[in-house]
């Protein structure tokens, strides 16, 4: 891409900006979202049932524009993308942000479903939405499980997804390497796994989910100055009734301490051999993100198409699209022109 092709896409991105601040009113960079802004988007949740779930999400945009798909982790929910979708929308995309299973107003389907958080099912959800909706093909843009999950359709998925935006890289993982050893700070900051792992660590998230999401906030993005109001748009999306299985199950899981489904064994076991992305990419990463995450070097390899790492300077923390929503929004309109 040119100089002048970035910079024409730069005043796209500022374009649209300005257009959603002024119909929203959204100002400034790092600010979490006006409360009418973010009340609005709230109001907007449709339902849709696709695959094991009733999936509440948010469609913005132009209905026949290009099809982007934005993917939240925990503890969040899709206030994370709340300026980044009217900035995509103005730019005439079609932009979809589903609450992931356990979130929100996301519902399984059939009481027996077991409660799974495993990486490849929350990835089946979406393919699963996608043919829900319609939507052949789309841009994905996620960070945290979103990433995760976005990562894992476009490598095995790769003709349902045109590109990719993944905050803090290549993060599929697999049971076998989540047995190895840290070394000792890098398994102090997973501290909240292994307290997941026992009985009193699902007994405290299902008594103090609202001030432990919170924790995570704080301590995930230490220089995010949001308030009250923001984080209680967001937490209410943890009252889901599936919420803390799915987490515990998912964090449980990854340290190989439970089963998952044995129709996501196949899938596994792709994942198991780290497969190569090969769709056009921007990986994304905070200079303040306090939670456990890659160094870029460590998964550039990983991405075999057109590819580019982007570091978010100003004190950017791991709630990146909530934190800088127009470098988020901009790496979405770069990436799916690459």
């Amino acid at each position: 891409m040119t100089p002048e092709t970035i910079d024409r896409r730069r005043l796209l991105v500022a374009a649209a900006g300005t257009f959603a601040a002024a119909q929203l009113g959204l100002t400034g960079r790092a600010k979490a979202g006006s409360a009418p802004a973010a009340d609005a988007f709230a109001r907007q949740v449709k339902q849709i049932d696709a695959g094991l779930l009733n999936v509440g999400y948010v469609e913005a945009g132009v209905p026949t524009g290009p099809a982007v798909i934005l993917l939240h982790g925990w503890p969040y929910d899709i206030h994370s993308f709340v300026e980044v979708v009217p900035i995509l929308a103005a730019a005439g995309y079609r932009v979809i942000v589903p609450y992931l299973r356990g979130y929100g107003t996301t519902r399984f389907l059939a009481g027996e479903t077991m409660r799974n958080g495993q990486q490849s099912a929350i990835a089946v959800d979406v393919i699963a939405l996608m043919d829900a909706l319609g939507i052949q093909q789309a841009v994905l843009a996620a960070f945290d499980w979103g990433a995760r999950t976005a990562d894992i359709i476009a490598a095995l998925w790769p003709e349902r997804c045109k590109a990719l935006v993944s905050v803090s890289g290549y993060l599929i993982g697999n049971q076998e390497a989540g047995k190895a050893p840290l070394p000792p700070r890098a398994e102090l900051s997973w501290w909240y796994q292994f307290y997941f792992a026992t009985s009193r660590g699902q007994a405290g998230y299902e008594a103090h989910r609202k001030e432990f999401a919170k924790l995570i906030w704080q301590t995930a993005s230490p220089k995010w100055n949001f308030d009250d109001a923001t984080f209680e748009r967001s937490a209410q999306a943890f009252d889901n009734p599936d919420h803390v299985s799915i987490v515990i199950h998912n964090y449980r899981w990854r340290l190989d301490l439970v089963d998952g489904e044995r129709r996501y064994d196949d899938l596994e076991k792709q994942l198991a051999q780290a497969p190569i992305i090969h769709v056009p990419t921007i990986t994304m990463e905070g200079d303040a993100n306090g939670a456990p995450h890659p160094e870029p070097a460590a998964y550039a390899k990983q991405f075999a198409g057109k590819y580019e790492h982007r570091l978010i300077k100003g004190g950017i923390g791991h709630n990146l699209p909530q934190e800088a929503p127009r470098d988020f929004a901009q790496a979405v309109i770069d990436v799916s022109a690459a």
